[in-house]
Order: structure tokens, then C-alpha cells, then sequence
């Protein structure tokens, strides 16, 4: 992949039930839209009202295909009316990312100490 688009949410932490079950929608949604899914992370501890997702793409071209599939699917218009009549999602920012290719999916094992 060539893009990673890397979105922050401004979350309502009284409501991270409601953001889990968006996030879990989009799972079935976006890879049947064209995106490739990295994940949607919640608050563990720390801050306790930021939220991110990470999808991939070969190219912006292949993301505006995406997003103009995700606002016809089914699943995403129901997902995106989710979202506004709950309101746990305060500000959403994206950005585009691009891979270090040198660094990119490498696992190594883990030692222990």
C-alpha cells in the first residue's frame, strides 16, 4: 500500500460502547468499499478521549474512489447516521500517511528480558 489515511477522533469517553460498535461496523464496510483496514484503536489508559483509525490505499485516486462507494454502501450510510444521531464524535482530523518501506510490517521476535 501506498497511503495510510490516519484519522484522530475527538471522542465523548462516557460513550466508548457506542464508538466500539462504529468502529466494529466499519470493519465489514471498508474492506467491501476498497479500503484495506489497519484498525480502529480505543483509549486504554492516559487520555481518555482520543480514538484513531488507520486505513491503506495504493493511491489518493483509490481513496476518493472509496469514499465516494463508502457514502452509497448500505452499511456506511448506516454507519455515518450512527455516528450523528449518538453524537460520541466530537472532531474527527485526517491525515495522509506514506510508509518508510524499510520499516514497513516488520515484526521481529520479541526477546524476553
Amino acid at each position: 500500500m501506498s497511503i495510510t489515511c490516519f484519522i484522530q477522533y475527538k471522542i465523548n469517553p462516557y460513550q466508548l460502547a457506542e464508538f466500539e460498535q462504529y468502529a466494529d461496523q466499519w470493519a465489514q464496510a471498508i474492506p467491501a468499499c476498497g479500503g484495506q483496514l489497519i484498525g480502529y484503536f480505543l483509549p486504554h489508559e492516559g487520555t481518555n478521549d482520543t480514538a484513531y483509525g488507520l486505513i491503506s490505499f495504493a493511491s489518493l485516486a483509490d481513496y476518493e474512489v472509496y469514499r465516494a462507494r463508502l457514502k452509497s454502501d448500505e452499511l456506511g450510510r448506516d454507519n455515518f447516521a450512527f455516528a450523528q444521531s449518538h453524537q460520541f464524535i466530537v472532531e474527527e482530523t485526517r491525515q495522509f500517511l506514506k510508509p518508510v518501506i524499510s520499516t514497513y510490517l516488520k515484526c521481529n521476535e520479541v526477546k524476553p528480558l
